[in-house]
């Protein structure tokens, strides 16, 4: 089988809020065709992740690469950089001057790269990205009509043409579930499904190759839920899209997702596939989350026991630091190199 194109590449991603660590140097990549599933609890970063890639915030460093071309470049680490060499100079030795001089022409190099890919007419190409958003009715506009509201796009994007425009309106609503005569309504007129299908057929219109779907069913009833997922599932099939599914709900992500990866305070720390997830989980957190997962069955629940994970006491990172390291084929835990010789005695135990 051949190696699936990569669609989406993050590499260190860092999103800084004034002193508020969002997202830490985190790097995954999407392949084309795929669903890879980002969970975590509430306020690990998930969101953010998602909100930096459609560029609703300006990344502080790391860069984001769409279909190859860099689509969002940070230069927080390219300044800190040029900011220790500069304080480093007071000190150093006419040799070392030399190549502190030198270091500091390359990352000002690097900042005027990443400025220029940032504002590269290329980087229209960010319109092949959709996001669907948590809360649907926050999302929509209370004074335009469902029909306004999807036709958005198309006209931001140069369609003016009024029979095409309503041609595809009208397609996308039968493909998501509604029906025409929904066009003319507001948003306050529908059931909180019926708004998230609102929200698909707005992403779906634009013909995105990557979805961004952040928390689409958390706000839903558990019957609409499956109703949403499997709308989305079909539409995956049907239009060849690639996902990106945020969420905390570990059941749904198990059921939708190829690849996962687990977030935790900013930070990425165990990435796998779906199966293997389940099936091996390693790092603590994780094991923390898969524990935590409720099922329709008594006798289970009553015997269901709960890891609880405090960091502090799960890892000593005081000398031996961690980084993202592949314990297996396709299995990332962040871990350091005491913990990297426990896991994989673990796997293969």
């Amino acid at each position: 089988m051949a190696e699936q194109e990569v669609l989406l590449k993050v590499e260190h991603l860092c999103q800084y809020f004034k002193t508020n660590k969002a997202v830490d140097d985190v790097s995954f990549d999407i392949k084309k065709g795929e669903v890879f599933g980002l969970v975590g609890e509430s306020g690990c970063g998930k969101t953010t992740t998602g909100r930096s890639i459609i560029k609703l915030y300006d990344i502080t460093s790391g860069s984001i690469y769409f279909s190859g071309k860099r689509i969002a470049a940070g230069t927080g680490s390219y300044r800190n950089a040029i900011n220790e060499a500069r304080a480093e100079m007071k000190t150093a030795s006419p040799e070392r001057k030399a190549e502190l001089k030198a270091l500091i022409a390359q990352q000002k190099q690097l900042i005027k790269e990443a400025k220029r890919d940032h504002f590269a007419k290329e980087n229209r190409s960010v319109t092949q990205i959709q996001m669907i958003f948590q809360d649907p009715i926050a999302s929509l506009d209370p004074r335009m009509t469902v029909y306004e509201t999807i036709a958005e796009g198309l006209k931001i994007r140069g369609e003016k043409n009024k029979e095409i425009i309503d041609k595809k309106v009208f397609k996308v609503l039968e493909r998501v579930g509604l029906v025409r005569e929904h066009a003319s309504r507001y948003p306050h007129e529908f059931s909180g499904g019926q708004r998230q299908r609102i929200g698909v057929a707005r992403a779906v219109i634009m013909e995105p190759e990557l979805i961004i779907a952040d928390e689409p069913v958390s706000a839903l009833d558990v019957s609409i839920q499956a109703q949403v997922i499997n709308l989305l599932n079909d539409l995956r099939h049907e239009l060849g899209l690639t996902i990106l599914f945020i969420a905390h709900d570990l059941s749904v992500v198990k059921y939708f997702s190829d690849r996962i990866g687990v977030m935790y305070f900013g930070k990425m720390v165990e990435l796998a596939t779906s199966d293997e997830l389940f099936a091996h989980p390693l790092h603590p957190y994780t094991k923390a989350l898969l524990s935590a997962i409720p099922l329709p069955d008594p006798a289970y629940e009553k015997n269901r026991k709960r890891i609880t994970y405090n960091p502090l006491a799960s890892h000593d990172y005081s000398v031996d630091k961690p980084s993202m390291r592949e314990v297996a084929p396709g299995h990332f835990v962040q871990c350091n190199d005491k913990e990297f010789a426990e896991y994989q005695r673990e796997l293969q135990g």
